[in-house]
């Protein structure tokens, strides 16, 4: 649970032991001010390895399709090294403690995307994404610099919590104006230009999560205990956890969106239990997601219709329809064995329209095999671990709780898109983060990568009081010795 150890109970908590990791020394960092250089030449060692990676599978690519470099392989390896190099030097001038992990990670997983979306071009003459996601990928990087500039101390955005809160739920209704897509309202389509704001609503509901949660956290975890009584102080807190409950279930009927319900709720109820340490808050919330989840997947029609997708996938072969794309996906998964048929060598035409979005992996699987499956998913725990570490670093408690929910953001959603491509769970529409096409969702990617680095920026360096601290300690142990 994150308490102040010296029992303070206000928002901020008092600086002593608030976060996760009270009882270290100075920031759980370094005594000096200057940031190693042998760190920035690890990243930036690290971020050349992603971007050689990215290109020499560009290369595989072209060669086993066409038996030839592709006509566009340097502009995509100087279009993504520029990128990379301009973002390392925003976070060496901007948060030279950042954790050197992070944008390598980033870059390399936006490289790995730009690849198979290259790779599915191909099979598709007439529509390019390519292009346009190394579009969206300059923007995303740019608005990395942005933020890594800009916001200097995450702290500031806890004062605009219910700001964050209010933009978040009007981003999230405003596809219901618009027309659905592929039965789905999460979109916003004008003059040919197209938005997720699904995408860019998550990120704002979860600074809304870590400060709520930071303010109330003392309540939270008395109450807790008293959970299944319901006495009044329990029902008052239990509240907005109904209320968030409502809002997913609302979203889901109103715009047919699964994945981003269950992803914020999801984000909500993990925050709750890290504030908290009650398990009896984790309960509430499985229950009170699987029944939404249950009520929704029998009575709304597209929902029902995934739903019966994943029970039975193979329905379609003995009905003589052929085989759908979750079918064709782990047939897939299925042909790509341990170590794939190579880059450019499967049959991603197989699994039809959203082979570039949804069933991306599916893509990944069947070429790059179980080997590259598993390198994947460690490159995404390995961005999930640099928030968790970072929670540990840091005194207030509203910079650990938002650590741990930037890293769960695209963790659950990790999990919820594999999940459902390999026919664990219902699918859910969700794009793969960094991975699947779309524009929003690389840039909202790369914000949220943006702020894990200005939060661990402060959890990896010197605290500001630490050579007073330090005077202090040494003032305290001379003292003792006299």
């Amino acid at each position: 649970m994150l308490r102040c150890g010296d029992g303070c109970g206000g928002p901020g908590g008092c600086g002593r032991g608030a976060g996760a990791g009270g009882g270290r020394r100075a920031g759980g960092g370094r005594a000096s001010g200057a940031a190693p250089a042998q760190e920035a030449g690890v990243e930036l060692a690290l971020v050349v390895g992603a971007v050689l990676i990215s290109f020499c599978g560009y290369l595989a690519v072209g060669l086993a399709r066409t038996h030839a470099v592709p006509a566009g392989a340097l502009r995509y390896a100087a279009g993504l090294g520029g990128l990379a190099l301009l973002a390392h030097l925003a976070v060496r001038f901007g948060a030279p403690y950042a954790d050197p992990l992070l944008l390598p990670t980033g870059v390399l997983l936006n490289g790995l995307g730009l690849v198979l979306i290259f790779r599915l071009d191909l099979e598709t003459p007439a529509d390019h994404a390519a292009p346009a996601q190394l579009v969206w990928s300059t923007v995303g990087v740019a608005l990395f610099i942005a933020v890594v500039a800009v916001l200097r101390d995450h702290r500031v955005l806890q004062r605009y919590a219910y700001g964050c809160a209010g933009l978040a739920l009007a981003l999230m209704v405003a596809p219901i104006l618009f027309p659905a897509v592929n039965g789905a309202r999460i979109w916003i389509r004008v003059a040919g230009f197209s938005l997720q704001p699904g995408e860019f609503a998550k990120v704002l509901i979860t600074v809304f999560f870590a400060a709520y949660l930071a303010a109330n956290r003392e309540a939270l975890a008395d109450t807790g205990k008293a959970v299944w009584r319901l006495r009044l102080p329990a029902a008052q807190v239990l509240g907005p956890v109904v209320a968030i409950w409502l809002v997913s279930v609302g979203v889901l009927v109103l715009e047919r969106d699964l994945g981003t319900s269950l992803l914020f709720f999801g984000v909500f109820v993990v925050l709750l239990y890290v504030a908290t340490g009650r398990t009896g808050w984790i309960a509430v919330g499985v229950l009170l997601a699987a029944a939404g989840a249950a009520a929704v997947g029998t009575l709304e029609p597209h929902v029902h219709g995934r739903v019966q997708d994943w029970l039975h996938p193979f329905a379609g072969i003995a009905a003589g329809r052929g085989p759908g794309q979750l079918a064709q996906s782990l047939f897939a998964f299925a042909a790509g064995g341990t170590f794939g048929t190579g880059l450019g060598q499967g049959h991603s035409s197989l699994i039809g329209f959203a082979r570039k979005s949804d069933f991306i992996l599916a893509t990944l699987g069947e070429e790059l095999g179980l080997a590259g499956l598993s390198a994947l998913f460690l490159l995404y725990a390995l961005l999930a671990t640099c928030g968790y570490r970072a929670a540990l670093g840091l005194r207030d408690p509203f910079g650990s709780l938002l650590a741990v929910g930037l890293a769960v953001l695209p963790a659950l959603q990790v999990f919820v898109i594999a999940g459902g491509v390999m026919g664990l769970i219902p699918l859910t529409g969700m794009a793969m983060p960094f991975l699947a096409q779309g524009g929003s969702s690389v840039v909202t990617n790369w914000i949220i990568v943006a702020l894990l680095a200005r939060i661990t920026d402060r959890a990896r360096g010197p605290w500001p009081d630490a050579p007073a601290r330090q005077a202090r300690a040494a003032s305290d142990a001379l003292g003792a010795v006299r």
